[in-house]
């Protein structure tokens, strides 16, 4: 084994006790957030193209001697190309789902793919700052200067154990924290190639009910104003129409 082979399997693990130690300063923050494995490898493989893993938080995935169970926290490679404070943001994201759980308050739906209200008011008691992303909700994680100075000890601990990122399959580029849960990155997809044509039968606007159920709107109509499900008392949304406004001129929808 090379002495370089041997240095980068080193900056990982540093990695992972700066980690560990962050986490720990989070549960000194707020009691709840429960313990984890953390886990460390690459965000890139089996992921849709164009987009990577960051972080995650899945529950109740290691098991002890003794038969207990530990959730887990992973943290993608790729991701540390961001720097220490990025990760930071990556982290406290992850920290609010396992907070989520914690409380037992279901957060995500769609396989913990979309993002709901109830999420972003837990990530917002952490102290980011959170913004909808097109078909994931309310998964785009900032963290401000104040929060990240609450850690400030931990997260130069983390800028200094940082001295390698793993390199993502199919040249994906990480630009920011839009989506720590997996879908960070570009895949060079052009304006035009991303534009959508509204459907002529109107949107298909769906819920977060465990079978979501569904309605069709036109663009207008879904913008106007929040359409609530009255049984999990979310807003029925679409991917497109997410973060979009009408605007003052927008007559294509009307009849």
């Amino acid at each position: 084994m090379s002495n370089e082979t041997t240095a980068q399997g080193m900056a990982a693990s540093r990695v992972v006790a700066a980690v560990e130690d962050l986490w720990a300063a989070f549960q000194a923050t707020t009691p709840e957030i429960p313990d984890v494995v953390v886990t460390f490898g690459a965000g890139s493989i089996g992921t849709r193209k164009g987009e990577l893993t960051l972080g995650h938080f899945a529950a109740r995935r290691w098991v002890g001697a003794d038969g207990t169970t530990t959730h887990e926290l992973f943290v993608g490679g790729e991701g540390l190309a961001l720097g220490a404070v990025e990760v930071t943001g990556t982290l406290l994201h992850e920290a609010a789902h396992a907070l989520a759980h914690a409380r037992g308050i279901k957060d995500t739906s769609r396989q913990g793919r979309y993002h709901n209200t109830k999420f972003r008011q837990v990530a917002e008691s952490l102290g980011l700052t959170i913004h909808q992303v097109p078909g994931i909700g309310w998964s785009g994680t900032a963290i401000p200067t104040a929060t990240a100075g609450l850690y400030a000890d931990q997260v130069a601990a983390l800028a200094r154990a940082i001295r390698a990122y793993r390199t993502a399959e199919g040249g994906l580029v990480v630009t920011g924290p839009e989506d720590t849960d997996g879908g960070q990155g570009t895949d060079n997809q052009s304006e035009d190639e991303g534009e959508k044509k509204a459907p002529k039968n109107g949107y298909a606007l769906t819920c977060e009910c465990e079978q979501p159920r569904k309605i069709r709107a036109s663009r207008a109509v879904a913008l106007a104003g929040p359409i609530v499900c009255g049984v999990c008392h979310e807003t029925f949304t679409h991917p497109d129409l997410i973060g979009e406004q009408v605007e003052p001129d927008d007559d294509a929808d009307r009849g």
